[in-house]
């Protein structure tokens, strides 16, 4: 795999990649990843096996208070996807350490992530990766009349 910082030109294959992780419509994506390609504050890795994107890793700086962490800002995880047949080589933690790199040049001292509770291929992930769970928390909404 090589991995390059992602640019203007990626959002379709960006958003490509983030719909078979989160969902979701492909113009709002490309346009969520065209703010995001140039925020300072944002950086998002892309994998390539040859000439195809198989693997992103999006992470953020975060300002406000982040679970477990005690400094600020904290370099945030906020997802990363191996297309399905590419899993289980060691990419995930390729890319986790590219953001981690960003990270630490950003001055954070610290690197956060979240998962769903169900999730157990992403908490065994984070956990193989050196991550320690901070706390689990179940969140409630409602409709307001």
């Amino acid at each position: 795999m090589v991995i390059r910082k992602a640019r203007k030109g990626d959002e379709e294959s960006l958003a490509s990649l983030a719909m078979l992780l989160w969902g979701g419509d492909l113009k709002e994506k490309m346009n969520e990843f065209s703010r995001l390609v140039v925020d300072a504050e944002a950086c998002i890795f892309l994998g390539y096996e040859g000439e195809v994107p198989m693997a992103f890793a999006q992470c953020q700086l975060r300002h406000d208070y982040v679970e477990g962490t005690q400094s600020s800002p904290v370099g945030y995880l906020e997802g990363i996807f191996v297309k399905e047949e590419f899993r289980r080589r060691g990419y995930g933690g390729e890319l986790l350490k590219e953001c981690e790199k960003w990270a630490v040049g950003k001055g954070c001292k610290e690197f956060a992530s979240d998962c769903e509770l169900e999730n157990s291929d992403s908490f065994d992930f984070h956990m193989a990766q050196g991550f320690a769970e901070a706390n689990r928390v179940i969140c409630f909404c409602k409709e307001l009349q």
